[in-house]
């Protein structure tokens, strides 16, 4: 009996031993050993939750499969530009230039943009603004699966400020063009591009307004306006409608904080298209071109002139020796049609005139001294102009 008492002895008094050194060296494993059955009761009661199971359709009013269909073809684009910096005047000296060498002579200086372009040809025509690559040294396009490659410009078109780069890469992602001319005022649209340089991002909006022009911005207007978010880093990128086919190119907002207040404005696949050909075929976009001024009819003009209908653009002047000259218009003339089809106001008249071929007859109908008058000029070929000059 003394034995056994003896033995338990020994057994409690290694137990409290060990006891007191895990206490001591690890104390959160003795409080596991104490709490486990607190825990356990705790961990017992079953809190109800729901969850959808791995098969649930998506909301019907998602368009993740737009976005999915025309995300590989939206890429981005980085430009660099190059400037030196005159020569430093100490270079002259041969004290200086043995100590510091080329670091005080030319200096080139870097400055690194960023834009958005829209793969339109498997054949590796990217589709992009003109302010995005204007001026750029070098241009490099990084696309959506993580290819990265060095373009080369095709061709560019200021007035419309569009822009063709080309890569060679296989495998394109060309985006599918859609048809402008079936889109209204009201219609779910996404804009994709890289805001902000932060990376490819979707937003989303509506058609807020078609034929957008009026706004100073280019000198051929016919804007798609939606309040789809376009920030900084989205020019050049891709408007699409629900089913991820190209409306139209993003390229400018309206904006006092440099940020989307909910009016943007994206160039219609139908410009984009006909340019697009254009700059791929001759390297540039050949418009018809008369050589007049042309002045918007106001009230204050109609009642001076005694017009009955405000439509029409006055010819404010005329260019000695061109197109117009030769056929006899005068300043003061109103342009009233154009190869039969009328003229509503200037900007127009623009539209209507880029539209014929130069070197082909053209037909203008002009109303002088209240008289109206046909007469047939040859058309010209639209110079390169700056962008505060008109037609």
């Amino acid at each position: 009996m003394r034995r056994l008492w003896l033995l338990f002895a020994q057994t409690v008094t290694v137990g409290l031993a060990i006891w007191f050194i895990v206490a001591t060296l690890k104390p959160d494993w003795a409080t596991g050993m104490i709490g486990n059955t607190q825990n356990a009761r705790v961990t017992s009661s079953v809190i109800q939750t729901q969850e959808a199971p791995a098969t649930a359709n998506p909301a019907q009013n998602s368009y993740r499969d737009a976005s999915k269909r025309a995300m590989p073809s939206v890429v981005n684009i980085f430009t660099t530009k190059g400037s030196k910096q005159p020569n430093n005047p100490f270079m002259d000296d041969p004290f200086f230039r043995k100590f510091f060498g080329d670091r005080l002579g030319d200096q080139e200086e870097k400055q690194f943009s960023l834009g958005s372009g829209v793969v339109v040809s498997p054949q590796g025509y990217i589709l992009t603004n003109n302010h995005v690559v204007e001026a750029a040294d070098e241009i490099e396009v990084a696309l959506a699966d993580g290819r990265k490659t060095v373009a080369k410009l095709v061709g560019t078109d200021p007035e419309t400020d569009l822009a063709v780069i080309k890569v060679d890469l296989k495998d394109m992602p060309a985006i599918t063009l859609g048809h402008i001319d079936q889109a209204k005022v009201g219609d779910v649209v996404l804009a994709i591009g890289n805001p902000f340089g932060v990376g490819q991002t979707v937003t989303m909006g509506i058609v807020s307004a078609l034929g957008r022009n009026h706004l100073g911005i280019n000198t051929f207007e016919n804007f798609i306006q939606t309040d789809a978010a376009i920030n900084p880093g989205n020019s050049g990128g891709a408007l699409i409608d629900t089913g991820g086919n190209l409306l139209g190119i993003n390229t400018a907002i309206y904006s006092r904080s440099g940020g989307s207040l909910g009016i943007g404005f994206a160039i219609p696949v139908t410009t984009v298209k006909t340019v697009m050909e254009s700059i791929i075929n001759t390297g540039q976009v050949v418009r018809g071109w008369i050589g007049v001024e042309p002045q918007d009819i106001t009230p204050e003009l109609a009642d001076s002139f005694g017009l009955k209908k405000k439509t029409g653009t006055i010819i404010a002047g005329v260019l000695k020796g061109g197109p117009a000259d030769k056929a006899g218009m005068k300043p003061g003339d109103i342009l009233m049609s154009v190869d039969g089809k009328p003229v509503t106001d200037t900007t127009d008249m623009l539209n209507l005139i880029a539209q014929l071929t130069p070197g082909n007859k053209a037909r203008m109908t002009v109303l002088r001294k209240s008289q109206e008058s046909t007469l047939d000029l040859t058309v010209g070929k639209r110079p390169k102009i700056k962008r505060e000059e008109v037609e």
